[in-house]
């Protein structure tokens, strides 16, 4: 039985043993504080045109109940019209300051839940929209009195496979840390090997960046399946904006897949304790005829995938609220 292209099928999967984790190569000399806070101010420096990641597309459902977040200590409501539309404004009701998000959406309109305020979407008295956006996998909205920016019409989408020829799953986890500690985690992959050993074999940085023209880490890994089992590719991993780090698969199993880690500060910039919100898109795709199981499958295969993402930011919110207190204590420079 061959794939779409013809070809004779082989697996994905290899069989390697590996070195014990304590004989692996050391890698702290390749992962030089300053390649990172270079990736890292890079990024920083990049536009985000004020558009923050606040969770799941199908997380906000027409006809469902309205979903509540906070970007930057600022309260958002969001819902969709009976259309689809997706809408986005202050989280307290202009009337009495009743908390939307425990209102209802009757009939694609929000009502108020303390005294039957309607809200379609548009502007109201002492009450003003957000722009929102929808990219099919992720909800954004515009805050420029947290971002700070010269805002733009539309956020800074990665490139990633289309979302009908794809599966994806979203995973959330919220630390105590800065966004920037989020982003310095993900511009680190020299940790993984160490950090990750259940996930992640022989994982060798074979390119650093170059600048900004050139800014991707470039990294041969296997993804660890079950016991000897992987999965060998090659990945690339950028920073789009000061809150955004993909890891795309660009050769192997997979390839055109992307991980898009977008850290959402929860907390403003007063806050003694900074709170961050991890939201990760996963995005798989691949050119085997299989696939398409895996498709019907996705909403099976996604709790999975959001169990394997957790699994991974168990460890890596940790360096990231290390590298918070540390930062914040004045014994590490950021």
């Amino acid at each position: 039985m061959g794939d779409r292209a013809g070809k004779r099928w082989t697996s994905p999967l290899r069989r390697r043993r590996g070195p014990g984790w304590a004989a692996q190569t050391p890698t702290w000399r390749q992962a030089r504080p300053v390649v990172i806070a270079e990736a890292l101010k890079r990024a920083s420096a990049r536009p985000s045109g004020n558009w923050f990641v606040v969770g799941a597309s199908r997380d906000v459902r027409v006809g469902g109940r309205p979903c509540g977040r906070t970007v930057g200590g600022v309260e958002v409501v969001l819902w969709r019209s009976e259309a689809g539309a997706l809408h986005a404004g202050p989280g307290a009701c202009p009337h009495l300051g009743a908390p939307l998000r425990d209102s209802r959406v009757v009939c694609g309109t929000l009502v108020c839940h303390w005294h039957g305020l309607a809200l379609e979407g548009g502007a109201f008295a002492g009450w003003t929209p957000y722009p929102a956006h929808d990219d099919g996998v992720l909800v954004w909205v515009r805050l420029d009195t947290v971002g700070g920016e010269a805002p733009s019409e539309r956020p800074v989408v990665p490139v990633r496979p289309a979302v009908d020829s794809a599966v994806d799953a979203v995973f959330t986890a919220v630390g105590r840390c800065e966004a920037q500690d989020v982003v310095a985690n993900r511009l680190d992959p020299w940790h993984g090997s160490w950090f990750h050993p259940y996930s992640f074999v022989d994982l060798t940085v074979v390119r650093e960046p170059q600048g900004d023209e050139d800014d991707a880490f470039v990294v041969d890994v296997s993804f660890r399946v079950a016991g000897r089992l992987v999965v060998p590719v090659r990945a690339e991993f950028t920073a789009p904006g000061p809150r955004t780090v993909v890891m795309r698969v660009t050769d192997g199993e997979g390839a055109t897949s992307v991980v898009e880690t977008h850290a959402t500060p929860l907390t403003g910039e007063a806050g003694r304790q900074p709170r961050t919100a991890v939201v990760e898109a996963v995005v798989a795709t691949s050119g085997r005829r299989g696939f398409e199981l895996a498709r019907v499958a996705a909403p099976v295969l996604r709790p999975l995938m959001r169990r394997t993402a957790g699994r991974l930011w168990r460890d890596d919110m940790a360096y990231a609220e290390r590298r918070w207190a540390l930062r914040s204590t004045g014994r590490f420079p950021g």
